[in-house]
């Protein structure tokens, strides 16, 4: 009897992970279909209103995303850490369109609860209808665990694990009143943030600029809650779910191994 329980657990079990790998590769098949068949954006402003919150707004993905949101009637209202980058950025999105209104908020993220009150006051009274949670933290170069200073690796787990959560929560319990909160999770792009490595300062299919990004990104507002945000990246987030882990971590530590020593080569180099 005992060795029946056990062989049913058994099954159970790797019943319940098989369908777990099947519905995660399926969400992936669907994000690649809404990035590539059924590409094309629905009306923003008559979707969500007219107003977006994005993160992380004055380089790279965020504010690439930002211009895109503005190029299609949205409002924005742009967080970021610095002023002047926030001014900059919002100097130029106002003279790409001028119809669009922008307005900027200094907070940064890293430390954590405290800047909460000060947001929820100075976005009370805007009719938020996207909260782009674009904001991203990682050391200057692929380092190991032990080198990395411990305030950076709290500010890391605060910014990319702590935002991201809090997201989450906030879509399963919000959505149901009409506010779609999305976040992104995208794999390599040309931005600031990977200086570190010459090759990753070229543009390919697999390496996309930001502008790219964000267009195919911006398409899956009111599709999918959580994406890649790149074809190219849901294709590789479907081989990294077919591979064990094992297997993954080793060929992860290879990747980083060779951009680590990237960063080395470019800094011996100057």
């Amino acid at each position: 009897m005992l060795q029946i329980i056990y062989w049913l657990f058994i099954i159970l079990l790797s019943s319940l992970l098989v369908l777990n790998v099947i519905t995660r590769i399926g969400s992936c098949l669907w994000q690649i279909i809404v990035l590539i068949i059924h590409s094309k954006s629905i009306d923003l402003r008559a979707t969500f209103g007219n107003w977006a919150v994005v993160t992380g707004s004055t380089d790279g993905i965020g504010k690439a995303y930002a211009k895109e949101l503005a190029s299609r009637g949205i409002n924005l209202v742009l967080i970021s850490r610095n002023l002047e980058k926030l001014e900059k950025t919002k100097s130029e999105i106002t003279q790409e369109n001028p119809t669009i209104e922008v307005k900027i908020i200094v907070a940064d993220f890293s430390k954590g609860k405290e800047i909460f009150e000060k947001l929820a006051e100075q976005l009370k009274d805007i009719p938020i209808g996207i909260l782009v949670n674009n904001v991203g933290l990682m050391y200057n170069y692929p380092m190991y665990v032990g080198e990395v200073p411990e305030d950076v690796l709290w500010d890391i787990i605060n910014v990319n694990i702590g935002a991201t959560t809090f997201s989450e929560a906030l879509r399963a319990e919000y959505s149901k009143f009409g506010l779609t909160i999305q976040y992104l999770t995208p794999y390599f792009v040309n931005t600031n943030m990977n200086v570190y490595s010459d090759r990753l300062q070229v543009s390919s299919i697999f390496v996309p600029n930001p502008t790219t990004y964000a267009k195919d990104a911006i398409n899956t507002l009111g599709k999918v809650n959580s994406s890649t945000g790149y074809w190219i990246h849901e294709i590789q987030k479907i081989i990294i779910l077919l591979i064990p882990v094992q297997i993954r971590t080793r060929v992860g530590m290879f990747i980083n191994e060779n951009l680590r020593n990237d960063y080395f080569k470019q800094k011996r180099s100057n």
